[in-house]
C-alpha cells in the first residue's frame, strides 16, 4: 500500500470518527432541547382578541410554567379563576397586592400615582377605555388587564365580584415568553419598560432562547455528520478515477 493510500485510509477512519460523533452529540442536544422545553413549557391557544395587538385571537403562545410567587409588574400570564369562567385566560399583570390602580391620569394607567407607559396597547388608544376607579390590590392578589382595553374582560370588569376585581397569585399557571404563531408574529415577548423602575422590577425570561439554540445547533450536527459518509464516497470515486488516469498518462 502506497504512502497516499494509507494517509486517505487514515484520513477517512478520523472522519468517520468525527463523524459519528457529530451525530450522537447532535442528537443530544435536539433531543435534549425538545424534552426541556416540554417540561418548562406549556403551549396554550389565545381564544380571544382581549390581548390585540401583543397576542391576536387564535395565536399559539409558549408559556413558562411558574409559581405565582414569581409573577411581577407587566408579566402576561396564564391563569384559570372560577369566578371569571374557571378557563385559562391570558392577560397582563398590572399591580400586585399593595398597589393603588387608577385611570385615568391624562389618558393613562397610573400605579402607585406613576403614569405608565403602554406602547403595547392598540395604536391611537389609551388606558382610558377602561375607566378604573381608584383601587387597592389586596396583598397576594394581582391587578390584571388586557392590552385590547375596550373589550377585555379583565380585573376592570370584575370590580365588584369582591377583592377588588383581583385574582390570587396561585391561579397563575404560566407566564407567556413568547407567540410560536403565526410566523409572521414568531418571537419573544418585549418586556414593558414602564414597570422597570418599580419595586420588584421586572421579570427574566425562561431559557427559551437557549432551548431553541440546542435544537437548532444539534440539528445541523446530525445533518451534517450524516451527510459526512456520502460526500466522503463521492470525493473518494473522485480521487480513485483520477489515480488511473494520471498513471495511465505517465506511462
Amino acid at each position: 500500500m502506497s504512502g497516499t493510500s494509507r494517509t486517505a485510509g487514515g484520513q477517512g477512519r478520523v472522519g468517520s470518527v468525527l463523524s459519528g460523533v457529530a451525530v450522537a452529540l447532535g442528537c443530544v442536544l435536539f433531543l435534549g432541547g425538545f424534552v426541556w422545553g416540554a417540561v418548562l413549557y406549556q403551549p396554550y391557544t389565545v381564544p380571544t382578541g382581549s390581548m390585540t395587538p401583543t397576542i391576536g385571537s387564535g395565536d399559539r403562545v409558549l408559556a413558562q410554567r411558574i409559581d405565582g410567587e414569581e409573577v411581577r409588574r407587566g408579566d402576561v400570564v396564564v391563569f384559570k379563576q372560577s369566578t371569571w369562567g374557571d378557563l385559562p385566560m391570558v392577560k397582563r399583570v398590572v399591580g400586585i397586592g399593595g398597589d393603588r390602580i387608577a385611570c385615568c391620569k391624562d389618558g393613562k394607567l397610573t400605579v402607585n400615582g406613576k403614569e405608565i407607559a403602554e406602547p403595547y396597547l392598540p395604536k391611537g388608544t389609551g388606558a382610558a377605555a377602561t375607566g378604573i376607579p381608584a383601587t387597592t390590590v389586596p396583598e397576594g392578589r394581582l391587578f390584571l388587564l388586557g392590552d385590547e382595553r375596550s373589550g377585555s374582560m379583565d380585573s376592570s370588569v370584575h370590580l365588584g365580584d369582591g377583592e377588588n376585581g383581583s385574582v390570587p397569585r396561585g391561579a397563575v399557571q404560566a407566564r407567556v415568553d413568547a407567540v410560536a404563531w403565526p410566523m409572521d408574529k414568531f418571537g419573544m415577548l418585549q418586556r414593558p419598560d414602564g414597570f422597570a423602575d418599580m419595586p420588584g422590577g421586572l421579570s427574566e425570561p425562561g431559557p427559551l432562547r437557549l432551548m431553541v439554540a440546542a435544537i437548532v445547533v444539534g440539528m445541523v450536527l446530525v445533518l451534517g455528520g450524516a451527510a459526512y459518509g456520502p460526500v466522503a464516497k463521492r470525493v473518494g470515486r473522485g480521487r480513485g478515477r483520477t489515480r488511473p488516469a494520471e498513471a495511465a498518462r505517465a506511462g
